[in-house]
């Protein structure tokens, strides 16, 4: 089923994505998106604001959607409220790829409910982590002062 089709041109879809976006739950968000993005002209954002963890799996996941988006005349844009997810982004030279909100925009609409990352760990099997940390809890470069300042000269 494509969740794209009859809507009109120029009222993005929001896909509200969920839980860890990480090598587990990869293939199963790119045959959900698959399908969200098989139709010309989409226009899609991507709502990251109740994912949990992102890791490479996660960010080739969102490059997957964007490649077919473009590829199809469409539109991607993401909306991130996690200031570490921006980080991981621009970091892996990715932060101009791309658009970037803090909200969905107005008049778009929601598409059907559905898990597209994966659900995070069941309960009592792993400690709950903060946004953008790792799974053992630290978070990158929290040891080392000014964060991804070093970055900055390369």
């Amino acid at each position: 089923m494509n969740g794209l089709r009859g809507r009109r041109r120029g009222t993005p879809t929001v896909v509200g994505l969920h839980g860890d976006l990480d090598w587990p739950g990869a293939a199963s968000a790119n045959a959900r998106l698959d399908a969200l993005t098989a139709g010309n002209g989409a226009d899609l954002v991507l709502d990251l604001s109740r994912v949990h963890f992102l890791d490479c799996a996660g960010v080739g996941v969102l490059c997957r959607a964007r490649r077919r988006v473009r590829e199809r005349g469409g539109r991607l844009t993401l909306v991130i409220t996690e200031p570490h997810f921006g980080w991981i982004l621009r970091t892996l030279g990715l932060g101009e790829y791309f658009e970037v909100l803090d909200a969905p925009p107005e008049g778009s609409r929601q598409a059907e409910p559905r898990t597209v990352a994966s659900p995070p760990a069941e309960p009592g099997t792993a400690a709950p982590r903060p946004a953008g940390s790792r799974r053992d809890g630290t978070r990158p470069n929290a040891a080392r002062p000014g964060g991804s300042r070093r970055l900055a000269g390369r």
